[in-house]
């Protein structure tokens, strides 16, 4: 799916969280989806536009110097790129939040925790288009 502004962003993820939460109603754990790319491909503002969804209105920018941001009591933002393994989420109560069934989780960079990652959760691809429009690979 390709975006050329916030608003087609916000029309993406609406898309991807509405088709998930209808797939993902028997899981027993958060929903947590890892977003991969490149620094300034979207992956924050796709987390922007989830949030949006969800009613909350709360400024949300990059937890990339803080790690992780809470906003509502189940909607978490975590940056692992400054992470050198999954044992730093830890710290952070990862098995506790990843463990609660009305969490949603958006990691950005989740190859650098891989092994933390739990067994079904969903990827997002963000990449660079040539006209500056942002590419989204769901998965």
């Amino acid at each position: 799916m390709i975006s050329r502004s916030q608003k087609e962003t916000e029309k993406i993820a609406e898309v991807f969280i509405s088709k998930l939460l209808k797939k993902e109603q028997k899981r027993s754990g958060a929903l947590v989806v890892g977003l991969s790319g490149n620094l300034g491909s979207g992956k924050t503002a796709f987390v922007k536009a989830a949030a949006k969804y969800f009613g909350i209105r709360d400024t949300v920018t990059s937890p990339t110097f803080v790690i992780m941001k809470k906003y509502r009591g189940f909607f978490f933002h975590l940056d692992a790129y400054r992470l050198k393994n999954e044992k730093e989420l830890s710290v952070l109560g990862w098995r506790k939040i990843i463990g609660e069934k009305n969490n949603l989780v958006f990691i950005e960079w989740p190859e650098n925790v891989r092994k933390a990652m739990p067994r079904g959760a969903r990827y997002i691809f963000a990449s660079y288009q040539k006209d500056g429009g942002r590419s989204f690979k769901l998965k």
